[in-house]
């Protein structure tokens, strides 16, 4: 399953890459999420994105999916995001909670999903001396801006 899941995001890769208006549209869909206000963070943190598509089957829907690098002690500040996202983790380990529920630890092979609308308020890297990445994968309405970060 595994195999299948990173030979279908290098095809998506790869197709992003062939085609440079649509990586450039990707790229502009995802930029909330590079947003990085807060200087105590990694400066090795970074999303990167992966592809994009409209879900023929789910009118007005949208699949987008992103890497996210955290550097040592890197973080993303409290946030929320417009549609359903699901996270597996591909290096390290990664801190997350939810509004009202627990700080969890999740390591490479694990997975975690937010409800659309949640508040994210712990995303981070669980080490402050190794780096930690996750693929993150959006399902939101066309258009959405995927992640808003809060006060």
């Amino acid at each position: 399953a595994i195999l299948a899941i990173v030979a279908g995001l290098a095809c998506a890769l790869a197709v992003a890459r062939a085609l440079p208006a649509t990586y450039d549209a990707i790229a502009n869909a995802v930029a909330p999420l590079c947003m990085s206000a807060d200087a105590t963070g990694s400066s090795l943190d970074k999303v990167e994105p992966i592809a994009s598509y409209a879900l023929p089957n789910v009118p007005g829907k949208r699949v987008t999916i992103v890497r996210v690098f955290y550097g040592p002690g890197g973080f993303t500040r409290p946030h929320r995001h417009a549609g359903s996202v699901t996270a597996y983790v591909t290096k390290g380990e990664i801190r997350s909670q939810l509004g009202g529920g627990p700080v969890a630890t999740f390591q490479v092979g694990q997975s975690f999903f937010e409800p659309p609308g949640a508040v994210h308020l712990v995303s981070a890297n669980a080490s402050n001396t190794e780096p930690a990445e996750l693929i993150a994968v959006f399902v939101a309405d066309e258009g959405a801006q995927l992640t808003t970060l809060l006060d």
